[in-house]
C-alpha cells in the first residue's frame, strides 16, 4: 500500500476512500453507538490526544489520514467516494436512520469544518447510492439508494443553501 500511496503523492492524486459507519455499527454494536454513527450529538465522544471525535465518519476518515502520515504521505488528500446508510434489510437499517445519516452528512460536509485531523479543510464526500439495486444480494446490499428503481424517493432530503 505504501508504494501506491507514494505514487498518489508524486502525482498529487487523492486517495479514494469508502467510509461506511453502518458496517462498524452492525458488526460492533456494543462498541459503536448508533448516535455516534449517525452524526447525532450524543453521549459518545472519542478522544485521540488533543483531537475530539463527535462522529464515526470523522474517526474513520482520520484513521486513513493517520495511516497516510505514518508512511510519509500526509499531504495526500482523501476523497470519500462512497458513504451512506441502508434503508432496509438489516439491523439498524431503516428509512429513518438512512435519512438521518444522509441529512446529517450533507450538513456536515456543507459546514466546511473538516475533520479533527484536518480542521478547516472541507470534506469531499459522495453519497452511495442514487438507486436501490434489486439485482444485488438480498439484505442491506439492495437498499442504499436515495430512490427506488421507479424514481420514487426512498426518503426526502432538504436542499442546503
Amino acid at each position: 500500500m505504501a508504494q501506491i500511496v507514494k505514487f498518489l503523492q508524486s502525482e498529487k492524486y487523492p486517495l479514494f476512500l469508502q467510509v461506511f459507519p453502518y458496517f462498524a455499527r452492525v458488526n460492533y454494536p456494543a462498541d459503536v453507538d448508533l448516535d455516534f454513527a449517525l452524526f447525532r450529538p450524543g453521549k459518545t465522544v472519542v478522544r485521540d490526544g488533543a483531537r475530539t471525535y463527535l462522529n464515526l465518519f470523522d474517526s474513520m476518515t482520520d484513521a486513513a489520514y493517520a495511516a497516510l502520515e505514518k508512511v510519509g504521505a500526509g499531504d495526500v488528500e482523501i476523497v470519500v467516494t462512497e458513504t451512506g446508510w441502508p434503508s432496509d434489510g438489516g439491523k439498524d437499517a431503516g428509512v429513518a436512520n438512512a435519512q438521518t445519516y444522509v441529512k446529517n452528512l450533507i450538513a456536515y460536509v456543507a459546514s466546511g469544518k473538516g475533520t479533527p485531523r484536518r480542521p478547516g479543510k472541507q470534506v469531499e464526500a459522495y453519497i452511495f447510492a442514487l438507486f436501490n439495486e434489486n439485482m444485488k444480494p438480498a439484505g442491506v446490499e439492495q437498499h442504499w439508494g436515495l430512490f427506488y428503481p421507479n424514481l420514487t424517493p426512498v426518503y426526502t432530503i432538504n436542499r442546503i443553501g
